[in-house]
């Protein structure tokens, strides 16, 4: 029997205590999260990390996370991306997906919800 290693995952959001919740979740799904608490950190930090899946949240302190996604999915574009945000609109959705997101997330959102899209993403295990 094959061990799976943990697949990267990274977690963009400026509240550092919901990093670190999401973290403990991502763990318990055998990911391995990594955090940047901006855009500016996250794309100094992404081609070193190379994450399976990105939670990107909207609103970050030098921008917003939608705004992000065309250039992950350009430089990286197996990622899966959840949009994580409060600031849910029907244009605010639509924009999400068509720039490349997967998945969309309402904040606030607990820990089941957060496993029920893990799951959902299907991640390949087998690299």
């Amino acid at each position: 029997m094959k061990d799976h290693l943990p697949l990267n995952a990274m977690i963009v959001e400026d509240e550092k205590e919901l990093c670190f919740l999401l973290s403990i979740v991502l763990e318990q799904k055998n990911l391995k999260p990594s955090c940047a608490y901006s855009i500016a950190e996250a794309k100094t930090s992404i081609s070193a990390i190379r994450p399976s899946v990105v939670f990107l949240d909207n609103r970050l302190p030098d921008g917003y996370g939608v705004d992000y996604i065309s250039q992950v999915k350009r430089d990286f574009p197996y990622t899966r991306i959840v949009m994580m945000t409060a600031h849910n609109s029907p244009e605010d959705i639509r924009k999400a997906k068509d720039r490349g997101a997967d998945y969309f997330i309402s904040k606030p959102f607990n820990s089941s919800i957060l496993k029920s899209t893990i799951d959902l993403l299907n991640l390949d295990q087998t690299g």
